[in-house]
């Protein structure tokens, strides 16, 4: 006998009520970049040369990060877009800096 396969929707339970969800959707204000810790943005200003930051850097930081990081991921779905491609490729992201007028190297 062969098996049936399930789709994005799962049976409930009991058989008798609606069929469940498999996935939750994501909501757009839960991507934002509020997931840059604090370390990580240390790090980065340890990179940077900076030896002491107030406190007042660390949301600043954020909301700079954010703002640039919008900005390339847009130019790199642009270039993956004319090129008919669905999957972003490093290259995409290599062009899409270049273009923005930050090289990058390595």
């Amino acid at each position: 006998m062969a098996r049936k396969r399930r789709g994005l929707v799962a049976k409930a339970s009991d058989g008798l009520s609606q069929p469940r969800r498999r996935w939750r959707h994501i909501s757009r204000s839960s991507m934002e970049f509020d997931a840059t810790t604090k370390p990580a943005i240390k790090r980065l200003a340890r990179r940077g040369g900076v030896k002491r930051m107030s406190g007042l850097v660390f949301e600043e930081t954020r909301g700079s990060l954010h703002t640039y990081l919008k900005g390339v991921v847009r130019d790199t779905v642009l270039y993956t877009g004319h090129a008919d491609r669905t999957t972003v490729s490093s290259e995409d992201v290599k062009r899409a800096l270049r273009w923005s007028g930050r090289t990058l190297y390595g």
